[in-house]
């Protein structure tokens, strides 16, 4: 399971997020530039919009900010629809759930806790547990060995076309959620299955 725009809508916000940092810091931006990007880890995102590695002085500063403007805006963020009674039915039904993400470490547990899931999955991986972020396979990969799973017996739930991408090039088949916004089934092809949100696919489940 991705997390963000998968069971929190919260790519706005981090768009948002980035957009403030990057203006501190000099960088001419607005949310239009970054919004496509998100789903993307700061190892990419840096580079595409400031022209700045994230392992620098520079762009550690600028992900520290993010991170902080992105806390305050934290707590006014919702669960997208469905996203509880989901991971419960498929904890009813045995399956393993593995959170597989770009955000940091230290995000993950924030995201999962205003996301009403974070007592239901104790598997995580972020992006600490990888080199580098989605459209890059490594995270789905880190989640497959996390969970002892082959890629053909896991399906990853996402919201991007970088999670579709991940996912492909891991060999795991990807069911992709709209409620992320901003992208088009047609940006999201190659998902096995493209639903509104969490509460659609449980819907089909049943």
């Amino acid at each position: 399971m991705d997390i963000d725009g998968t069971l929190l809508d919260s790519n706005a916000a981090h768009a948002a997020a980035w957009v403030r940092a990057l203006r501190e810091h000099g960088i001419d931006t607005d949310e239009m530039e970054v919004r496509p990007l998100i789903g993307m880890g700061a190892d990419k995102l840096l580079p595409a919009v400031a022209h700045v590695e994230e392992d620098t002085d520079e762009g550690r500063a600028m992900s520290q900010r993010k991170s902080a403007v992105f806390a305050e805006l934290l707590p006014a963020l919702q669960p997208t629809p469905g996203a509880r009674r989901l991971i419960e039915k498929l904890q009813r039904s045995g399956i393993e759930i593995v959170i597989a993400t770009s955000a940091g470490k230290n995000e993950v547990a924030g995201l999962l806790r205003q996301a009403g899931v974070a007592d239901l999955i104790p598997k995580r991986t972020s992006s600490g547990d990888v080199e580098d972020s989605k459209p890059d396979p490594d995270v789905v990969h880190a989640a497959l060995a996390r969970a002892g799973a082959t890629p053909e017996e896991a399906v990853f739930v996402g919201d991007t076309p970088y999670d579709v991408e991940a996912g492909a090039r891991a060999g795991v088949g990807v069911i992709a959620v709209r409620c992320g916004g901003h992208w088009q089934d047609e940006d999201l092809r190659g998902a096995v299955m493209i639903v509104n949100d969490p509460e659609e696919l449980l819907a089909r489940w049943r």
